[in-house]
């Protein structure tokens, strides 16, 4: 890990701290640098404001899950991963999932979410895709996201088995090709 990163971490692990007692709309820049024993200068080097560090902790841990498929891991497998990290971060992401900013979290892992397979179909194409499997896409990636923010707030009342395979259940027919078989193309 660079310098970089191991500041960032820094951050990510004082906005987790502050986040055990409040809600993350209530804490503050200041209140994320003084447990971290950070600057402010420092902290926006390296984020636009608190939600960005989220986002960022999000990404580097979370959608670390979903860059392995194709690597041999399996869509099923990434999902799997994902949850079981958000599982293990639960109280940090129940507080995450409740923000309403502009910024907030469930949009931005709508868009990564929708981002990375729309590469993949792309890729698997060769062209852009057209509008319906767009829509098609959107559709499945916010509809997930609403689902796991679901999942999160209602205390994570059904198993992560089960909630991977009914999302895998819930991707449109159209999508499967392209989405189901990115393990095998690449085995």
């Amino acid at each position: 890990m660079d310098k970089h990163d191991h500041t960032r971490y820094i951050f990510a692990k004082a906005i987790k701290e502050l986040i055990k007692t409040r809600p993350l709309d209530k804490i503050t820049v200041i209140d994320i640098v003084t447990n971290a024993g950070k600057t402010r200068q420092t902290f926006y080097r390296y984020f636009k404001d608190k939600y960005d560090l989220v986002n960022w902790y999000f990404e580097k841990l979370v959608l670390k899950s979903f860059r392995q498929m194709g690597n041999g891991c399996s869509l099923c497998e990434a999902l799997y991963l994902k949850f079981k990290f958000i599982e293990s971060e639960d109280s940090f992401f129940k507080e995450a999932f409740k923000s309403n900013d502009y910024n907030n979290l469930i949009n931005y892992d709508c868009y990564c979410i929708y981002e990375f397979y729309k590469e993949i179909i792309e890729n698997n194409l060769n062209h852009q895709i057209d509008k319906e499997l767009d829509f098609l896409l959107k559709m499945y990636c916010k509809g997930s996201i609403d689902m796991t923010v679901d999942w999160v707030l209602n205390d994570m009342s059904i198993n992560i088995d089960d909630i991977v395979a009914l999302l895998i259940e819930a991707l449109p027919k159209r999508l499967e090709p392209f989405i189901l078989s990115i393990q095998n193309k690449e085995s």
